[in-house]
């Protein structure tokens, strides 16, 4: 049977470094789900990196929400599902948002030499920073 995480759990395995998979809304079809980096703090709003002309983006102008999955795929298995509104869509800041994401995935010695591959700030023009206030939980240990 199936523990539900409580609150700090929950927030607490959010927090941690795994890959989520996003799902949007989509017009017409079933919902544009994929694998994505993000940010997290408890307590705090869930941060995004897009690019601004992607269809990730424009779907979320449209539905203004999404759901947000990460999970755990060795014992014991756990997963934490969050829905919530779009409070902002706006250009990514490369230093307050950009390194922060990408050093929490690679780490310090990596981020560098993949910010500098990707052409340093100009390389991100158009990208952006998606803030999502979470609202609907549903966290499990199974």
């Amino acid at each position: 049977m199936a523990h539900v995480l409580s609150s700090e759990e929950r927030e607490a395995f959010l927090a941690g470094v795994r890959v989520a998979v996003v799902s949007i809304a989509a017009p017409a079809r079933g919902p544009l789900s994929v694998p994505i980096w993000y940010a997290y703090a408890p307590g705090g709003e869930i941060g995004l990196w897009m690019d601004g002309g992607s269809r990730k983006v424009e779907c979320l102008r449209r539905a203004g929400r999404l759901t947000l999955v990460v999970q755990d795929t060795t014992r014991p298995y756990r997963y934490v599902s969050v829905e919530g509104a779009v409070t902002g869509i706006a250009p990514i800041d490369w230093e307050s948002e950009l390194v922060p994401l990408v050093s929490r995935y690679l780490g310090p010695d990596d981020t560098g030499p993949y910010l500098a591959a990707l052409g340093g700030p100009e390389g991100v023009l158009g990208d952006v920073y998606v803030r999502v206030a979470p609202a609907r939980w549903r966290a499990e240990q199974l």
